[in-house]
């Protein structure tokens, strides 16, 4: 019986799908904000565009960015 060794990278978990858009210009959201009870989707662009003041102010940063260069 053999057994890898090969470790397998972790999985993250993706929760926002194509239907969800950037409250911004309505591109596909990657990037997901909790901001006084609401939340704020954003593509990537305004994502990066916001986040300094979001942060600050956000109890929740979602961000599934990274999915953009699994795509290639």
């Amino acid at each position: 019986m053999s057994m890898s060794t090969t470790a397998e990278p972790a999985v993250l978990e993706y929760r926002l799908t194509a239907t969800d858009r950037c409250d911004s210009c309505g591109a596909q959201a990657y990037i997901a904000a909790e901001v006084n009870g609401s939340e704020l989707l954003f593509c990537a662009h305004h994502g990066r565009k916001y986040e300094e003041k979001l942060r600050s102010v956000a109890t929740s940063w979602h961000d599934e960015t990274a999915r953009l260069a699994d795509a290639r």
